[in-house]
C-alpha cells in the first residue's frame, strides 16, 4: 500500500471477546490474529468494509493499557457506514451502549455515538450531504460557533 494513512490501534481488556463483539456488532472481518504462549492476543488486524483497525490485549508491563484500566478513553473513532440506523441498531443489540442517539447533523451527516463494551467510543455516521468549507462555516456559525481555517 502506497501513501500515508493512519490506522487505529486499540488496546482492549479481553481481545478474544472484543474481536467477537466487533464481528457481531460491526460486521468486522478478522484478517490476522497473533496469540502469545500466555493466551494474550498480541496483535489482531480487522476490517469493517474498507476501514481497517488493529487491536491487542493489555500488556501493562509494556505500558499498553485499555480504557477499562484507565477508567475512560480520550480517543473516539469515526466510522462512516452505508446505513447508520441499521448499523447502530445492530451494535446496540450486540452489547454497545448508546451515548448519543442517531440524528441528522448540521455538518451533513446522520450519526450517533456508541460506546463498545471495551470502553472505546465510536462516532458512527452516514454522509447525507457533501458541504463546501464555506457552507460548513455558515452552518456552524449559525449554531453559534466561531470558525477558523481555510
Amino acid at each position: 500500500m502506497a501513501g500515508e494513512h493512519i490506522t487505529a490501534y486499540l488496546c482492549v481488556h479481553d481481545a478474544d471477546a472484543a474481536i467477537d463483539f466487533y464481528q457481531r456488532a460491526f460486521g468486522a472481518k478478522q484478517r490476522l490474529r497473533l496469540t502469545g504462549d500466555d493466551g494474550r492476543v498480541g496483535h489482531a488486524d480487522l476490517a469493517i468494509g474498507d476501514a481497517s483497525f488493529m487491536l491487542s490485549d493489555e500488556w501493562p508491563e509494556g505500558n499498553v493499557v485499555s480504557p477499562k484500566t484507565l477508567g475512560n478513553t480520550p480517543i473516539a473513532l469515526h466510522l462512516r457506514v452505508d446505513n447508520v440506523d441499521t448499523f447502530f441498531a445492530q451494535a446496540i443489540a450486540a452489547g454497545a451502549t448508546e451515548e448519543r442517539p442517531v440524528s441528522d447533523q448540521v455538518y451533513g451527516e446522520r450519526g450517533g455515538v456508541l460506546r463498545d463494551p471495551f470502553g472505546h467510543r465510536w462516532f458512527v455516521a452516514t454522509q447525507t450531504e457533501y458541504l463546501s468549507n464555506d457552507e460548513m462555516r455558515r452552518r456552524f456559525e449559525g449554531e453559534g460557533y466561531e470558525t477558523r481555517g481555510e
